[in-house]
């Protein structure tokens, strides 16, 4: 058990300096979000934070709320029966960013473990928000500019709302979504 604790510890300090920013993290501040707004890239971020490291389905669902955190990064698999929505503007880096990581990492930033995560619709209203290092299994509808697979799997459809966020898409570092990929209204 105590072996689980230090690697818990290590990898959380590892994401937080490897993925973080000493200035984000110092502004940690929130700021009122704009109700019926996706937020373009000129407004406001509602938040800048560090990461969120996660293990259960209530502590996941938080941290990709628009009162969550910049990185929700699983431990383990996780399923839902309900939708998800990723939500909220957050700065890394001083640039819009949200990540869901699906994985572990060790002090090299290799990855050391890969995790699944199940919903029936994940839907995507962050700015340059991407999913990485695992696999989600169900459709992504996507209504924010810069949605990006980087070394992971979408086992299902990917959907825009609008072709402006379509052709902002990227698929990197071996990222694949194994349906469709097309704008939806």
């Amino acid at each position: 058990m105590r072996k689980i604790a230090v690697l818990l510890a290590a990898f959380t300090l590892t994401l937080i300096l490897g993925c973080g920013n000493s200035n984000n993290n110092a502004a940690n501040t929130n700021t009122p979000a704009n109700p019926g707004n996706t937020a373009a890239a000129t407004d406001a971020p509602d938040a800048v934070t560090s990461a969120s490291v996660v293990n259960n389905g209530e502590d996941f669902k938080k941290a990709i709320s628009k009162d969550g955190t910049w990185i929700a990064a699983t431990l383990n698999d996780l399923t839902f029966t309900e939708e998800l929505v990723v939500d909220g503007q957050f700065i890394n880096k001083e640039e819009p960013a949200r990540k869901i990581a699906l994985y572990t990492q060790d002090a090299d930033h290799n990855i050391t473990n890969s995790f699944k995560l199940t919903a029936p619709k994940l839907t995507i209203r962050s700015e340059n928000a991407r999913i990485q290092g695992g696999t989600f299994v169900g459709d992504v509808y996507v209504e924010a500019d810069g949605f990006a697979v980087v070394n992971a799997t979408i086992e299902g459809n990917v959907y825009f709302s609008d072709a402006k966020y379509q052709a902002t898409y990227s698929a990197s570092d071996q990222g694949k979504v194994t349906g469709v990929t097309e704008v939806k209204q």
